[in-house]
C-alpha cells in the first residue's frame, strides 16, 4: 500500500523543495499539509503551500492550519535572519499567483488525529518546523504514539553545533517544549538533524536544470533556490551551497535507507542556559526499547540524485 504522508511546514524555500520532493515520489500520496509558523507567519505559510501545490500541478492536496505561535507564548514574530534566508514572503521573494483555493476548516491538530485513525501504521508525519501541531495531536490523543506509522522530523542536531547558537537548531528553537513533548511521549521518530542537512548541499549548477526546463515551475524552483543560495554565501560561505534540510526529512520518510541512524531515546533541554539543546535522555538511557533515532549519516550522491530527479520531473511535467 503506497505510505500517506502528511506535511507540516512553515512554507519556506525549503518546505516548498520538500513538497516538490513528496509530490514528485510516487511511493507515497500526500495527503495533506499542515500549516504552522517559523519561516514566516501562519497565514503567509498557509498561503504559499495552496499556491505552490496549485503552480505544480496538485491542487487536490488539502492544507490546515495550524497554531500560529508556539505552546508557551502568545504571539509569534519573524525573525529578521528568517525573512533575509527565505525572503519577506518565505519563497525568496518570487511573485506566484494566490491560489484561488481556501485552507480547510478542520484544524491541523484534528486532522493529524483523524489521519491516524484512518490510515494507522500506514501514516508517515514529516514536521519541518516547530513541532507545535504534532505536540497539540499528542497531548490531545495520547493514544496516536502507539498507532501512527512513523514521524520523521526536521530539526535539531546531535554531533554538530546548532544554527541558532553553539547547540540550539532553529526549528526546535520555536518551541523547545513542544519538541520535548514529542521527543520523550514514545511515538516513533526519526530526527533528521543538521548532522545530515549540512551535507546535503544544492548550487547554481542544478538550479540551472530546472530553469532550463522552460516551465512556470522550473522557473519558480529556480528562482527561489537561487535566492537561499545567494542568503548562504553571505550565512554559511563555507558551505558552498544551501542546505537541503526540510528535503532530506522527506526523503528519508520516503526512503529509510538514504541515511545511517542511532537508535537513542532523546529529550530537548527547556531549561538552563542550554535551552533548545536536542540529547540524549539520561533517565531513558538504559531503557532497552529505542523509540527514537537521530540521523548520523547520509548517502549524499544518492540523495542528490534521487533529489534533482524526482522535482526536475514534476517541475517538467507541471504546467
Amino acid at each position: 500500500m503506497t505510505k500517506k504522508l502528511i506535511l507540516d511546514l512553515d512554507t519556506g524555500v525549503d518546505d516548498a523543495l520538500a513538497i516538490s520532493y513528496a509530490l514528485g515520489s510516487p511511493e507515497v500520496e500526500l495527503i495533506g499539509i499542515t500549516g504552522t509558523y517559523g519561516n514566516v507567519l501562519l497565514d503567509q505559510g498557509v498561503r504559499n503551500a495552496l499556491a505552490i501545490t496549485d503552480l505544480l500541478g496538485h491542487p487536490e492536496v488539502k492544507v490546515y492550519k495550524g497554531l500560529p505561535h508556539s505552546s508557551t507564548t502568545d504571539s509569534f514574530e519573524v525573525l529578521d535572519i528568517s525573512a533575509f534566508i527565505h525572503g519577506k514572503n518565505g519563497i525568496g521573494d518570487v511573485d506566484i499567483p494566490d491560489s484561488n483555493r481556501e485552507p480547510e476548516t478542520e484544524s491541523a491538530v484534528d486532522f493529524i488525529i483523524d489521519a491516524v485513525k484512518t490510515y494507522g501504521k500506514d501514516l508517515v508525519y514529516v514536521p519541518t518546523g516547530p513541532m507545535t501541531n504534532i505536540a497539540a495531536a499528542l497531548k490531545k490523543a495520547p493514544e496516536i504514539k502507539d498507532e501512527i506509522g512513523k514521524i520523521v522530523l526536521m530539526g535539531g542536531a546531535l554531533t554538530v553545533c546548532g544554527n541558532v547558537n553553539g547547540w540550539e537548531e532553529a526549528n526546535i528553537s520555536q518551541d523547545p517544549e513542544a519538541a520535548d513533548y514529542l521527543f520523550r511521549s514514545g511515538a516513533p521518530a526519526t530526527m533528521v538533524g543538521l548532522d545530515v542537512t549540512l551535507q546535503t548541499l544544492l548550487t547554481y549548477k542544478e538550479t540551472q536544470q530546472w530553469r532550463d526546463l522552460g516551465t512556470k515551475a522550473g522557473e519558480f524552483l529556480a528562482d527561489m533556490t537561487d535566492y537561499y543560495i545567494k542568503a548562504y554565501e553571505t550565512t554559511s560561505p563555507h558551505l558552498g551551497g544551501c542546505g537541503l534540510h526540510d528535503p532530506l526529512a522527506v526523503g528519508v520518510a520516503v526512503d529509510p535507507t538514504l541515511i545511517t541512524a542511532l537508535p537513542i531515546n532523546m529529550k530537548v533541554d527547556v531549561d538552563g542556559p542550554t535551552r533548545g539543546r536536542t540529547i540524549g535522555d539520561n533517565t531513558r538511557m538504559n531503557d532497552p526499547v529505542k523509540t527514537m533515532k537521530a540521523a548520523i549519516d547520509v548517502d549524499v550522491p544518492r540523495f542528490l540524485n534521487e533529489f534533482m530527479t524526482r522535482i526536475t520531473g514534476l517541475a517538467k511535467h507541471a504546467k
